[in-house]
């Protein structure tokens, strides 16, 4: 009876065993898949896959990025034409058709939007969703308009009107004209202003610090109210004024004229010069030429 007792706990283990071994057999022969890009699984075991579009712009186009659930890097040059490089990575095939991206274009407009795909109720709340990262090379003559970006959003110099609403990330722009608005902001924003017409800067909204810089031909009226923090200039000609009642502050910038209005900040304000490319300066907020183009190819 014992001999048959031991027989059985011997066969028993073996088989578990045989189980163990099977299973990390499995688990090998799936980390070991070869790289493979455009809707294939790389060595990491992720699936990525890549869109890359050109377009024509004409100048005073609107550019248009919202839905993205990763970061956003604009490059911008004297060139009419638009460079789109568009990276999703996730963990497979599956979980990359759970979001998708659209782009839509015309001369005056370029539009690129991600959003849910057709997906279940189950993968909707309980799976991963992939990621995307965007990269653009934009003619300088253009407004741009982003909006619903989980990421970073870095901006080159533009000739034209800003507009940036709910990013959860930091927002840099080298340079904007005529008006600028900013709102749900969670991260630090830095942005060079070149001149404000009617429109104005509009800043609400933000959980982070924010610096202005701001070209010597300027004028404009800053008033700040409902901040967790304070105003300060570190412009000579430029003295900001504290009210006695209430967290608001004031300045006056060259002959003044067009607001600059910030409302709901948790952090502080800072107003500098902007520094002219000459200086080195405005290419630390840029990334370099070569790896947009590398990106692109």
């Amino acid at each position: 009876m014992k001999r048959v007792i031991l027989v059985v706990l011997l066969v028993a283990i073996a088989g578990v065993a045989g189980i163990v071994r099977s299973h990390s057999i499995r688990v090998a022969s799936i980390s070991e898949l070869p790289q493979i890009i455009n809707g294939e699984s790389d060595q990491s075991g992720e699936t990525r896959e890549e869109i890359r579009k050109s377009y024509d712009l004409s100048p005073g186009a609107r550019v248009e990025v919202s839905g993205i659930n990763g970061a956003v890097k604009v490059e911008t040059s004297d060139s009419k034409t638009a460079e789109v490089y568009i990276e999703r990575t996730g963990k497979s095939r599956e979980a990359l058709n759970r979001r998708k991206v659209t782009i839509q274009s015309s001369p005056t407009s370029l539009t690129i939007h991600g959003e849910e795909g057709d997906v279940g109720f189950f993968a909707r709340f309980f799976c991963s969703n992939p990621s995307e990262r965007v990269t653009l090379r934009l003619p300088r003559q253009i407004s741009l308009l982003t909006k619903g970006v989980n990421g970073s959003v870095i901006v080159g110099e533009l000739e034209g009107a800003v507009e940036v609403y709910g990013v959860n990330g930091k927002v840099d722009i080298g340079q904007a004209s005529g008006s600028a608005q900013f709102k749900g902001i969670n991260g630090n924003i830095s942005v060079a202003l070149k001149q404000i017409e009617n429109e104005g800067v509009r800043i609400a909204g933000v959980n982070g610090n924010i610096e202005l810089r701001l070209d010597s031909g300027v004028n404009a009226d800053l008033e700040a109210h409902g901040m967790n923090g304070s105003v300060r200039s570190d412009l000579p000609e430029v003295q900001v004024q504290k009210s006695d009642h209430g967290n608001k502050y004031y300045a006056h910038i060259g002959s003044g004229g067009s607001q600059i209005s910030v409302a709901g900040v948790n952090g502080n304000v800072r107003l500098t010069r902007a520094m002219t490319v000459s200086t080195g300066i405005t290419t630390e907020h840029r990334e370099p030429e070569s790896q947009i183009k590398s990106e692109l190819q």
